[in-house]
Order: structure tokens, then C-alpha cells, then sequence
């Protein structure tokens, strides 16, 4: 990710994990200052992240890990959070992502987590990682408000 801190969470393709990504999450976001809101936001972005990499990357297969990491930068007073989740999976071409707002998707009843990662999240990069498997690297910076602001 980058030399500023990282918080790093290895394991097995397991749903249970899914909730305590989110605890981790949350707590970083209260460390950056991010407001309730934003916090929900965040987490629902992580959560769907990390359901595709276990179901769609790892395909439930619970020997296959999924890497989840939390950077917060600057280190000193972190303004930013950035979230970068690696499967083990086979891969795909990010460009081929259905549109779920497609009249022909709209009815489906998956095909929106990559959608509402990037409705949530400031930036958004989907590619194959160098390791192996896919790699979504999300990224939310805190507001700053115009009376704070020089």
C-alpha cells in the first residue's frame, strides 16, 4: 500500500469475518474523524468488498485467503483512510462489470457491490494483483470544512 501505517488482517475465506472487518473499520474511521454517516458508508463499502473476494474471488473455497488492509495517512493526524483487499481468486476484467443501473440488471439480485463502492468511496481501483488474485483498493478522505480551512 504505502510506508504510513497499515493495519493487516489475513484469514480464511469465512462469512463470519465479514463482521469483525467491520468492527476494525469503524474504528479506524473514528480515528480519522469521520462522522457516523460516513462511518456506515465506509463500512457497507468494506463489507461488499470482502463478500466479493470470499464469495466471487475465493468462490467459498475457506482454504483460499482474503487479505484486508487499513491505511491511515498522514500518521500523525490521519485525514485519510484507505482500504485494500486482495482474493486469492482466478481474476476478472473490471471493465466487464455489469452496470446494475442497466434496465436488463435492475431486476438482479446480485451485481452491486463494485456499484456501491464507488457511489461510497472517494476513489476506487479494481485490478489484479501483483500477488495473484484481485485486488479493490478503496479510498475516503475526511472533508474539511470551510471555517477550518486557511
Amino acid at each position: 500500500m504505502t510506508s504510513d501505517p497499515v493495519v493487516r488482517l489475513t484469514f480464511r475465506s469465512h462469512f463470519d469475518m465479514v463482521d469483525f472487518v467491520q468492527v476494525v473499520s469503524d474504528e479506524l474511521g473514528k480515528i480519522v474523524g469521520f462522522d457516523g454517516d460516513s462511518i456506515h458508508w465506509i463500512g457497507v463499502a468494506v463489507r461488499e468488498s470482502v463478500i466479493n473476494a470470499i464469495k466471487h474471488g475465493n468462490q467459498d473455497i475457506e482454504d483460499k485467503l482474503v487479505t484486508v488492509e487499513f491505511g491511515l495517512a498522514p500518521p500523525a493526524e490521519p485525514k485519510r483512510l484507505t482500504v485494500r483487499v486482495v482474493d486469492q481468486g482466478d481474476g476478472f476484467d473490471p471493465v466487464e462489470i455489469a452496470d446494475p443501473l442497466a434496465p436488463e440488471n435492475l431486476l438482479k439480485s446480485s451485481g452491486r457491490g463494485v456499484f456501491f463502492m464507488r457511489s461510497l468511496m472517494d476513489d476506487v481501483r479494481i485490478r489484479r494483483a501483483p500477488e495473484g488474485g484481485m485486488e479493490v483498493v478503496m479510498v475516503k478522505t475526511l472533508a474539511v470544512s470551510r471555517e477550518s480551512a486557511p
